[in-house]
């Protein structure tokens, strides 16, 4: 019994720690109209500045640089929550 609740126990956290990676925006905000636009707008003019990527870019590295952009453009119009 005892060995079955401390590895569920783990495996919670682990998925918690894997799902989060540290960061958690305040996706509460993108019920606020002007909000949403601005995180729209953010958004796609960063993917403007991403349509510049030449096809013989490694995959990974086109992958990190979209994935940059929609952090940034998350954490600049929502911001990050706080943990309780």
């Amino acid at each position: 019994m005892v060995v079955a609740k401390v590895r569920e126990r783990s495996a919670v956290i682990k998925q918690a720690a894997q799902r989060f990676d540290g960061e958690t925006f305040n996706l509460r905000k993108l019920n606020e109209l002007e909000v949403m636009k601005l995180y729209q707008i953010k958004i796609s003019n960063g993917f403007v500045a991403l349509e510049g990527l030449s096809d013989d870019e490694d995959i990974n590295r086109a992958w990190e640089k979209i994935k940059e952009n929609i952090k940034i453009s998350a954490e600049e119009s929502l911001g990050l929550q706080e943990l309780k």
